[in-house]
């Protein structure tokens, strides 16, 4: 796909309970215009997830994805195996309000979603609001350069 002006490239990803749901999300971006890369799973059989968190957080920490969707059953095995790579602030969400406040508050780069949690209408629309809200910085920001610093530091013991 090629990029598109003011939209951020996304990357995706998803083990083989978040499958079916990141299909339907697939469908929203490209019907929505935005650009992504789809780091698989490819279909329902059974995988492990660690290995598409963590294709997808490195898309994002390196600079090739702006945002990364990752849905599994619950979200959490996701968002824990995204925040062990470096530069990555994912949040698992399960409803619109924590969607916007993840982007608003945190700035969240990465979104983790559970397909036994929510329905695919409701998977849609907390993608929906966490593309559309900007991090809103001011008293947020120096709490996310705390976040951030965690990351120096870790790199900092393994020397």
């Amino acid at each position: 796909m090629s990029p598109t002006p003011n939209k951020p490239r996304i990357a995706l990803g998803a083990d083989h309970a978040g499958f079916r749901t990141k299909e339907v999300i697939k469908d929203f971006l490209r019907r929505h215009g935005y650009t992504f890369d789809d780091a698989g799973t490819q279909s329902e059989q059974s995988v492990d997830y660690p290995d598409y968190a963590r294709a997808v957080a490195q898309r994002v920490s390196s600079g090739a994805a702006q945002v990364g969707i990752l849905v599994c059953g619950t979200g959490i095995g996701m968002a824990i195996t995204a925040n062990k790579v470096s530069g990555i602030r994912a949040a698992t969400v399960h409803d619109v309000s924590t969607a916007h406040l993840a982007r608003e508050h945190n700035d969240a780069n990465v979104l983790a979603l559970g397909a036994r949690v929510v329905s695919d209408d409701v998977a849609v629309s907390i993608v929906s609001e966490f593309l559309s809200t900007p991090f809103g910085g001011g008293r947020h920001q120096p709490r996310v350069d705390k976040i951030n610093a965690l990351d120096s530091e870790r790199a900092e013991a393994r020397r």
